[in-house]
């Protein structure tokens, strides 16, 4: 069975950093976008970033642009979410997941839950002050 597994998460204080990864069990994770989304407790899920596959290209959501950085390996296998500059309003359960198919006007569908096809089970990250 395929799944996306994310490691990275962790406690860190304001202004540290981590990095989360996110790879896809069972295949080569051959998907058009892996997406980057955290929920917090009492709050909906809320898009962090994207990253269309083939060649890197980011979408950010504003609030953490400058701070976070989406990528990929080379070998196509692995995605990462860079968090810098960390706030106590950043921690929440960080989910990875992927889109098979592209989709026109990514930069605004990419940031609904309901686009992607398959999610990790998430990683918690907690910001303290």
């Amino acid at each position: 069975q395929v799944q996306l597994l994310e490691s990275g998460g962790g406690l860190v204080q304001a202004g540290g950093s981590l990095r989360l990864s996110c790879a896809g069990s069972g295949r080569t994770f051959s998907d058009y976008y892996m997406g980057w989304f955290r929920q917090a407790p009492g709050k909906e899920r809320e898009f962090v970033a994207a990253i269309r596959w083939t060649d890197s290209y980011p979408y950010y959501e504003d609030s953490i642009k400058g701070r976070f950085v989406v990528s990929r390996d080379n070998a196509k296998t692995t995605g990462f979410l860079q968090m810098n500059s960390l706030e106590p309003e950043d921690s929440a359960v960080y989910y990875c997941a992927s889109r098979q198919r592209r989709v026109a006007s990514a930069g605004y569908y990419l940031r609904q839950p309901a686009q992607y096809d398959l999610w990790g089970h998430g990683t918690q990250v907690t910001v303290s002050s």
